[in-house]
């Protein structure tokens, strides 16, 4: 580990200004970069492993963004806030779909220390890209390659990416956060905005050497997610029962009217190169009437354009289980 300095910011406006490099908005750190550190639980891996090289951290943990409001029927939750804080809230404990997002992901040490805004911003967990001595990786150095395509991929993504990098958003909070429509507050030297939580990642077909949309400086404040008057829930398939990440997950927030569905949000997980909102599927669901058959049919249609190496293929099909499975259990359709 490379040595680098460390302050702690006061209030978010100084906090901003003391990451000003442009390397802060992109996948690709390299030394002489400035950066916000909470929880840590991401970027202090990736220094111990020489991946990531920063000169300078700045700490963001104390600053005033612990609350948890609920306003006009919208959670509104400030980035510091842990996981583990946030899955205690009355209001998360009675939305399975955010609930269960936050419980199923790691192990109880890492949600107590693990921020919202954190997880939600989290890096890869591609093995290639995690492994210094790893020379093909497009992600750390553009124009390099990606490993990950001919080598072992059992744990990459299948959708929004392409040949020149598989690397998978690991978040299980974001994917539900997709489903319920979910923003994110930013602030930034260009003062702030807000944005859909769909828009704040990019995907590895588009730039791989991008993991989000921030600016030089710009943090997440708050987390605004509509609670929804519908059922919904969250399932996790994986290789073992705690502590360990996606190989497909589900989130979906139905409300059936007369037995049509009169709204759907589908979040995916365990599939994408970010937290994958299903539109396609919604497009075959919103406004039908619920069957099994139509499950069948939506999630065959998201999982069409799948791009699958040797390691991989075996997602589409898992995926599309994991849909169909959880739109039975959340409309409790079964024929």
């Amino acid at each position: 580990m490379r040595p680098f300095t460390y302050t702690r910011a006061d209030d978010v406006a100084t906090a901003s200004a003391a990451v000003t490099t442009d390397a802060v908005a992109r996948a690709v750190q390299r030394p002489g970069d400035t950066a916000f550190i909470a929880g840590g639980t991401t970027q202090l891996d990736l220094m111990r492993d020489g991946v990531w090289s920063p000169d300078a951290l700045v700490d963001i943990s104390r600053l005033p963004l612990t609350d948890v409001e609920l306003e006009d029927g919208v959670l509104v939750v400030g980035a510091s806030v842990t996981m583990a804080d946030l899955a205690r809230h009355p209001e998360v404990v009675r939305c399975a779909v955010l609930r269960d997002s936050l419980l199923l992901a790691a192990s109880p040490q890492l949600r107590t220390m693990a921020t919202i805004g954190g997880n939600v911003l989290q890096r890869t967990r591609c093995r290639y890209y995690r492994d210094p001595t790893v020379t093909q990786c497009n992600k750390r150095e553009p124009g390099s390659g990606c490993a990950a395509v001919e080598g072992t991929a059992r744990t990459h993504a299948v959708l929004g990416v392409n040949a020149g990098c598989i690397a998978l958003h690991a978040s299980d909070l974001a994917v539900a956060l997709v489903a319920l429509d979910a923003q994110v507050r930013l602030h930034g030297p260009g003062g702030r905005r807000t944005i859909p939580v769909t828009d704040l990642h990019v995907r590895a077909d588009d730039d791989p050497s991008r993991d989000n949309v921030l600016g030089a400086g710009e943090l997440i404040t708050h987390l605004e997610i509509p609670l929804p008057d519908a059922r919904s829930g969250y399932l996790k398939v994986r290789d073992r029962a705690s502590y360990e990440f996606a190989l497909t997950s589900a989130a979906v927030v139905a409300r059936v009217e007369d037995g049509v569905l009169a709204h759907v949000g589908i979040g995916l997980g365990g599939v994408g190169s970010v937290p994958w909102r299903a539109r396609r599927a919604e497009e075959v669901l919103r406004g039908q009437r619920a069957s099994m058959a139509l499950f069948e049919e939506a999630a065959a249609a998201e999982l069409a354009d799948a791009f699958t190496v040797t390691g991989t293929d075996f997602k589409p099909e898992l995926a599309r289980r994991t849909l169909v499975r959880q739109l039975r259990d959340v409309t409790e359709v079964t024929a």
